[in-house]
C-alpha cells in the first residue's frame, strides 16, 4: 500500500493578490471577447474573485464584530420543559 503525499504549494504572493490578479485576468479576457455567454462568463468570475477578496478582507480585519442578532440567542434554543405551556 502505498501512501498518497498532498501536493502543497509555497504561495509566494497573499490570498489578497492572488484573487486581485485573477479577476484582473477574466477581465482582460472578458475584455477581448463579442457579448455573449463566454464573456458572461469571465465578468461572472471577475465578479466572484472581488467579491472573495471583499469578504477575505472583512474576515480578517482587526474590527470584525459578531452580528447583534445572534448575541442574544441560546445554543440549540429552549428545551420542551422549559417553553411556556401554551406552545
Amino acid at each position: 500500500m502505498t501512501i498518497k503525499r498532498r501536493n502543497r504549494t509555497k504561495h509566494t504572493k497573499t490570498f489578497e493578490e492572488r484573487l486581485a490578479e485573477e479577476a484582473a485576468r477574466f477581465k482582460e479576457a472578458a475584455a477581448q471577447l463579442p457579448p455573449g455567454p463566454q464573456r458572461e462568463l469571465y465578468l461572472r468570475r471577475a465578479r466572484q474573485a472581488d467579491t472573495a477578496a471583499n469578504f477575505n478582507e472583512w474576515l480578517t480585519s482587526p474590527g470584525l464584530q459578531p452580528p447583534t442578532a445572534l448575541e442574544n440567542m441560546q445554543v440549540g434554543g429552549p428545551a420542551k420543559r422549559d417553553r411556556v405551556a401554551s406552545d
